[in-house]
């Protein structure tokens, strides 16, 4: 039950699966076409979101969940810094709370299976009937089974049981992310589950209707985006190939920062950057073991030919102290043409969108 501003209690609103239109029109056209050479290069594609992917979003695995649950430090909420192009931000995370079968209430903070999982739905969506877009709701999200969303992640080297991807789905629909800015945290610029609404199908559905959909409904930070046009294709496949969540996420920060790639071009990021912006070094007590691990991160996209080549200077301090690194990244050909595709393909669907405007007035 929810309050009003009366304090009078009112019922949560009832899901309501998105129209038949909500499926075809131009936002999520724009979102599902792709600057490609054929239909086998746009399976490997799909959409990153520039302020979404930069965010420290799933930083605790499920083994240190577990740790910190076991030693009774588990933190109530999570408060992490980041910065996205020169604003600084305070992203704030409340866990999920989640009865298991025998009665007992568990927390979860969502992590490395539900990113893989986050990144599964939105490939989905890219496709025609699963990707919706409701200008009228202004809700965006994806219609699909758990055996189409367990086959994606498969394909992807990332299987996952149906009930790991259940407790998933329930741990992202139930988990609070707040981004604050530092300059004003009593200003939220936004507060939502990771996943808006979660429409579910239970076994016994399906052995009725094995057709049944499920549904889900995005964060409204990549629903603006897509309602924007404010997306950026990339080598998703590639990206889920990585071995790391560390290369991963550095492989989209790239996409979304190194607009510009192309050889002769370089790009510069810091250790203290990533650390800061990624949340995913925390778990290192040795700053050598979380510098070791940017640098495996970066040696991957090279061997993987994201990047062309790589020059770590460090900048130490007292008695020769790392104090952080500045890392300078080289393009590869292959992912400069990448992005020059990507910002293509944006400022062609961006026109589009001015053009249809303009008939409208």
């Amino acid at each position: 039950m929810k309050k009003t501003s009366s304090g009078k209690e009112t019922e949560p609103k009832k899901f309501v699966p998105p129209l038949k239109e909500s499926f075809h029109n131009q936002q999520i056209d724009l979102f599902q076409s792709f600057l490609c050479n054929g239909d086998g290069h746009q399976e490997k594609l799909s959409n990153a979101i520039p302020l979404w992917d930069c965010l420290p979003r799933y930083t605790l695995s499920r083994q240190t969940l577990n740790k910190l649950r076991k030693e009774g430090k588990l933190p109530p909420l999570m408060n992490l810094p980041c910065r996205y192009f020169g604003q600084n931000y305070i992203v704030q995370i409340q866990p999920a709370r989640i009865m298991d079968d025998k009665g007992g209430v568990m927390e979860y903070y969502p992590g490395l299976t539900e990113e893989l999982i986050e990144d599964a739905l939105r490939k989905i969506a890219t496709l025609q009937q699963h990707g919706y877009f409701d200008q009228s709701e202004v809700r965006s999200g994806v219609s699909f089974s758990i055996y189409e969303l367990r086959e994606e992640l498969r394909r992807q080297g990332h299987t996952r049981s149906y009930d790991e991807i259940v407790l998933s789905l329930k741990i992202m629909a139930r988990s609070i992310i707040e981004l604050q800015t530092e300059a004003d945290r009593n200003k939220a610029v936004s507060v939502s589950a990771y996943l808006s609404h979660l429409s579910s199908v239970s076994r016994a559905d399906l052995k009725e209707d094995p057709q049944a959909k499920w549904y889900v409904e995005f964060h409204h930070l990549i629903t603006q985006a897509i309602s924007a046009v404010e997306y950026r294709q990339y080598n998703y496949t590639l990206m889920m190939s990585h071995s790391t969540q560390l290369a991963r996420w550095l492989h989209k920060y790239l996409v979304n920062k190194f607009t510009y790639a192309q050889i002769g071009k370089v790009f510069e990021i810091r250790f203290s950057t990533v650390k800061r912006d990624s949340g995913l070094l925390e778990a290192y007590s040795r700053s050598r073991d979380a510098i070791d691990a940017v640098n495996k991160a970066l040696e991957e996209l090279k061997q993987k030919g994201v990047l062309e080549s790589m020059q770590a200077n460090r900048i130490l301090g007292g008695k020769g102290k790392i104090e952080d690194v500045v890392y300078t990244v080289f393009p590869t050909i292959t992912f400069s043409m990448e992005i020059k595709a990507s910002n293509k393909r944006l400022s062609d669907a961006k026109k589009g969108i001015v053009d249809d405007q303009s008939l409208i007035d």
